[in-house]
């Protein structure tokens, strides 16, 4: 009852309102490369641009019931609704970690996971984020289940989910990465201290030896190398795929070093801890991280488990693989602030076990009656932090969580469009240009998925003799090239897209003039 309780309060966070946040560049373009699966069933793997192909796969579904093969159809919830299952489903996934975690751990994981800002905030935003979220910890619960079962059909849940993990993203490999160092970490740990408790070695040792223990890794192999092959290979239409899927690491090592993208290594602890930017609200999930320390210092403690309940080896392995990955991702330079998901996820679960620590060894009603209202204090903070930044921050460049996000100015863009295509005699059938860098034109192709004829070019000396659009869009770069090449014949206006990024919308005269005099306010 309570883990269905806390799932109502995810979706309420994350649920409402789920267009009211213009589509990122990011959001758009992987909306509309799932379009091209939905309309024509076609999908290839870009080596170069694009992650795994999950998102786009575990889309259709919500694509198809809501506009058919329809892509112009789509909107905003179409594709934020993905996360947003994915995101909650994390709420009864941590039940699959009872007896490595008792309950207790598990409830407090699961509210924190409900209402974390960073949580909620990319739940509602369609990357692949959530989802490698989720399929890691799928992973790692197949893998406690399998540990206590040493069933056949768990080494094959393991093998499903971690395979899910690489299709959905590539930076899966180092989750890989912590995941095995941690469970080295345990192994030589329980071997040096642990051989003396008996069945606590004992156990350990079987899982990691024996024909058994091979073979179900053998069955674990082939159950991720299947995945693999079926989703890159576009279900066995592009052999090219998977090959594509292991070289696109060469493209990624040269991203690694993209100074646009590039922060120090403290950038993600700093997000978490104590972010504010200018005169507003602080952000901060100190609450989280603090806990998690303390979860961190039980979990590795020898009497974890007379302390805190569950299974010390479990526990220890969440604490090692948890600062393993954090390390990880915090000496690379590359950071965006979704990626911080990962690592964090780890957190929030070793902060169940900081809270049920604390509320063991503190002793006495009125010392615990205080930690539950500090506890309960801080739960609230964390509430209102996470409404104020989806629903009233949600775009603001002081949230942390908002990375180069589109402008709502940008909506008076589109809506300009709409309103001038219902004039136009030609409809939604009016000829537009886009002449934009790829920076500079994203999320517009999706905003302008229901416009039959649109032209994209990114200077205005590919604009060919004769081509006079009703509508132009163009980057603050190329306005004069393009005022030079269409002629005077066009009434100007400038929009934002995102911070200090400027477009120019070129209106035709006669379309312009026709729309003032039907009404149409020569503002925004």
């Amino acid at each position: 009852m309570g883990i269905l309780c806390i799932l109502a309060v995810a979706l309420l966070f994350r649920l409402p309102d789920l267009g009211i946040r213009p589509m990122h560049h990011d959001e758009a373009n992987q909306a509309v490369k799932c379009g091209d699966l939905q309309q024509y069933g076609v999908y290839k793997y870009d080596l170069g641009d694009h992650h795994g192909p999950s998102l786009y796969y575990l889309t259709l579904p919500a694509a198809w019931l809501m506009s058919g093969k329809d892509f112009a159809g789509t909107s905003e919830f179409t594709f934020r609704i993905v996360p947003v299952v994915f995101g909650a489903a994390i709420i009864p996934l941590l039940l699959l970690l009872l007896g490595g975690l008792d309950w207790g751990i598990i409830i407090c994981s699961a509210i924190f996971f409900a209402i974390s800002p960073a949580m909620v905030f990319y739940s509602r935003f369609y990357i692949q984020e959530m989802l490698l979220v989720f399929f890691t910890l799928a992973a790692i619960a197949s893998g406690w289940r399998y540990f206590k079962t040493r069933s056949a059909l768990w080494a094959v849940c393991v093998g499903f989910f971690l395979g899910m993990m690489f299709v959905t993203k590539e930076t899966s490999v180092m989750a890989y990465a912590a995941m095995a160092g941690a469970l080295l970490v345990v192994y030589v740990w329980e071997r040096r201290v642990g051989a003396g408790a008996g069945n606590a070695y004992g156990s350990v040792q079987q899982v990691f030896t024996g024909v058994s223990t091979f073979r179900h890794c053998l069955i674990a192999l082939v159950a991720a190398v299947f995945v693999w092959i079926i989703f890159f290979s576009s279900f066995f239409t592009n052999w090219s795929g998977p090959v594509d899927s292991i070289l696109a690491f060469k493209s990624y090592a040269g991203k690694s070093t993209e100074s646009v993208h590039l922060h120090p290594w403290y950038y993600y602890l700093q997000i978490l801890t104590c972010w504010k930017k200018a005169p507003g609200p602080t952000w901060s999930e100190g609450l989280i991280l603090a806990l998690a320390f303390v979860g961190l210092i039980a979990s590795l403690g020898t009497k974890s488990e007379d302390v805190v309940g569950g299974d010390r080896r479990f526990m220890r392995f969440m604490a090692v693989y948890t600062v393993f990955l954090t390390v990880i991702y915090s000496v690379i330079p590359y950071k965006t602030p979704w990626c911080l998901l990962s690592f964090q996820s780890g957190m929030i679960v070793l902060a169940g076990v900081g809270v049920i620590f604390l509320f063991n060894i503190l002793r006495g009603h009125f010392v615990r009656l205080i930690l539950c209202a500090l506890l309960l204090g801080g739960v609230w903070n964390l509430a209102k932090q996470s409404w104020a930044t989806n629903f009233r921050f949600y775009t603001d460049q002081r949230n942390p969580y908002v990375y180069a996000h589109t402008s709502r100015d940008f909506l008076n863009l589109v809506k300009r469009i709409e309103v001038l295509s219902k004039i136009h005699p030609d409809g939604k059938g009016m000829f537009l240009a886009v002449i934009a860098s790829p920076r500079e034109t994203w999320p517009l192709p999706w905003y302008l998925r229901s416009f039959s004829k649109v032209g994209f070019w990114t200077t205005a000396g590919e604009i060919g003799e004769g081509m006079f659009p009703a509508v132009a869009v163009v980057s603050s770069g190329e306005q004069d090239a393009v005022v030079s090449r269409l002629g005077a014949n066009y009434h100007l206006e400038y929009f934002g897209l995102r911070p200090d990024v400027l477009l120019t919308v070129l209106v035709n005269q006669d379309l312009w003039d026709s729309f003032i005099k039907q009404g149409g306010a020569s503002g925004k």
